[in-house]
């Protein structure tokens, strides 16, 4: 009876180990606090950020799917979202119809790395930055960066980008005022 006992218990802690290796961890540091809440009926312009780097490994189309990531999150509070690539940074604010745009968003990836999580065990990482401006003041309105760190717990399949839509439509939600969204 002792040992079937022990044994049980084995099985429970390895569960309980693995279960809590499990989880995606993401942390917000909030670089300027936004100023106001953002208006819905006003569009947004998002430019698409240089590729993220590690090493010398370079993340074929990372800026397209951190763009994409933000125009998701920017999409559930306005109809009028577009990303470009035609424009990056502080540039963009010249190339923008102020008619249709009112804010403009710089996404900046800091950094990218995607491990073979499933057999070294070493989690994917990112780390972006998302600045959001006045698009006829040109003035910054908000900025924070975003991070995460995927579970070590994995069986393939996973990558960075799917690191980004918890964080950023956490970070998109509290700048239209709304704590949490449910999924």
């Amino acid at each position: 009876m002792v040992k079937g006992f022990s044994s049980r218990i084995i099985g429970l802690l390895c569960c309980l180990v693995l279960l809590a290796g499990c989880s995606a961890t993401y942390t917000h540091e909030v670089v300027s606090d936004p100023r106001i809440t953002l208006d819905r009926g006003k569009g947004v312009f998002i430019s698409t950020p240089k590729n993220g780097w590690y090493g010398r490994q370079e993340y074929r189309d990372s800026g397209k799917m951190t763009a994409n990531a933000i125009m998701a999150a920017f999409s559930r509070f306005t109809s009028n979202v577009v990303v470009t690539e035609q424009c990056i940074g502080i540039d963009c604010l010249k190339a923008i119809n102020t008619d249709r745009y009112g804010y403009y968003v710089e996404p900046q990836i800091l950094h990218w790395e995607d491990r073979a999580t499933e057999w070294s065990g070493l989690p994917d990482k990112i780390e972006i930055k998302i600045s959001v401006y006045d698009a006829s003041l040109g003035t910054e309105l908000a900025s924070s960066v975003l991070t995460g760190r995927s579970k070590w717990a994995t069986f393939g399949g996973d990558h960075p980008q799917d690191l980004l839509p918890e964080p950023v439509g956490s970070y998109v939600n509290a700048l239209y005022g709304v704590q949490r969204v449910e999924q």
